[in-house]
């Protein structure tokens, strides 16, 4: 993308028929930027959506081949895709709910953990897990019914914004004029970019490598997470039908070693970790994935919203904000940017457009808070874990058997992490 331009004498596209206006274009193909596209044409605000990828249809997962792409869904996650009218739609023979989550330290002691339960928290469960896919192919069959929505396969190449709106180029040649732009473009969002909005961006010098695995032991729908001497993280989480998705946080160099292993080379593996603590809660593993790994780092945007001045657009998602993947809360993060921006403008006064500098400040100010309460603990927690002095280790493995001895703590954390939307 050029640099943008923020006054009235934008360029025209090449073929000034193909220029229209709608109310909001969401840019993004990811599920952030399919369920928001989804949610505004709903509260009836004239959409489109911009993806290379929107023309191919996502398939329905079948089988026992299950994608690499694995999240945890939090409560406030299945309330807005229920609000949404999706949720009854998603193939739940592929999503495991969660019932207990136990976590333990690097000490090696059994005392040293800390287990959250439903039950106790008086929730029916704490999450649950599933293919990114089986959500993704809802949303597109939602969408292709929803009269106020138009999804266009292509790259925004330039914006332009004014005091109107904004004016996207798109590499086909045409142009759309909106009252708003949603960012939903991912971690190296071209829009943010675009608007000259800056990103603190810092590297955990970490890749997570992930992969699905077959177990011999029933899984009781726990989810088990292990804090490893060095500051490696193993977490595996739970799948129907005796399966388990793993995702290992290493050093990139580590990472690039267990993308090497054959099968037998990874039973020997888990059988030396945490004094062999996988295998007992889970049984011998057979691996049912290709493993794959990603960089982890940690993304925060300056603003969630465009320019002080003129501010036209506002970033959800990744475009936002980028965070470990240690408390599985990265999607749910922005499905919660979603939900609080729909409600804001679901509930709007009559008298303001969906671009009212109001409701674009409502939007920031209630997510900038929840967001950085998220990043900040997390980012706390996994640098805690990655020290190796003597102090630090008794510190967090104390406050592992500190917090799991106190109920009101505990039920705090969940409470926190269940999260919760206003979205009606």
């Amino acid at each position: 993308m050029s640099e943008v331009k923020k006054n009235t004498s934008a360029k025209l596209p090449k073929n000034t028929s193909q220029m229209r206006t709608v109310d909001v274009v969401v840019v993004g193909g990811g599920i952030a930027g399919k369920a928001c596209a989804l949610g505004l044409a709903q509260i009836g605000l004239q959409t489109i959506q911009i993806a290379p990828d929107l023309g191919q249809a996502i398939p329905a997962p079948q089988g026992n081949q299950w994608g690499q792409r694995i999240y945890a869904f939090s409560p406030s996650t299945q309330k807005l895709l229920a609000q949404l009218q999706v949720w009854d739609a998603i193939d739940h023979s592929r999503m495991q709910p969660v019932r207990d989550m136990r976590i333990f330290g690097d000490r090696g002691e059994k005392h040293d953990q800390l287990h959250l339960s439903a039950f106790e928290a008086g929730t029916p469960q704490l999450a649950w897990i599933g293919e990114s896919n089986v959500i993704e192919h809802t949303l597109d069959q939602a969408s292709r019914f929803q009269n106020k929505l138009e999804r266009i396969a292509d790259v925004v190449e330039s914006i332009e914004v004014d005091f109107e709106g904004v004016m996207l180029h798109l590499k086909n040649g045409s142009a759309l004029k909106a009252q708003l732009v949603i960012a939903a473009d991912g971690a190296n969002s071209p829009i943010r970019a675009e608007l000259g909005i800056s990103a603190k961006e810092e590297s955990y010098s970490q890749s997570a490598v992930v992969a699905n695995w077959i177990c011999t032991n029933a899984h009781l729908e726990t989810a088990y997470q292990w804090f490893l001497p060095g500051g490696d993280i193993v977490a595996m989480l739970p799948l129907p039908n005796k399966q388990a998705s793993m995702v290992w946080s290493t050093s990139p160099e580590n990472a690039g070693e267990l993308l090497k292993l054959d099968q037998a080379a990874w039973s020997e593996k888990f059988s030396s970790i945490a004094n062999g603590e996988i295998v007992t809660q889970l049984g011998m593993l057979t691996l049912n994935s290709t493993p794959a790994a990603f960089p982890l780092r940690r993304i925060r945007a300056s603003r969630f919203i465009g320019p002080e001045e003129n501010p036209k657009v506002a970033l959800i998602g990744d475009a936002a904000h980028v965070m470990h993947p240690l408390a599985g809360q990265g999607l749910n993060l922005g499905l919660r940017d979603v939900a609080t921006l729909l409600n804001i403008l679901g509930k709007r006064e009559s008298f303001r457009l969906p671009n009212d500098k109001v409701l674009l400040r409502r939007y920031e100010r209630q997510r900038q808070g929840d967001t950085s309460a998220f990043l900040w603990v997390t980012d706390k927690i996994k640098k805690l874990f990655s020290g190796n002095s003597g102090t630090e280790k008794q510190l967090r493995n104390w406050g592992l058997s500190m917090v799991n001895r106190s109920h009101f703590i505990k039920r705090r954390l969940i409470e926190r992490a269940l999260g919760d939307t206003d979205f009606e």
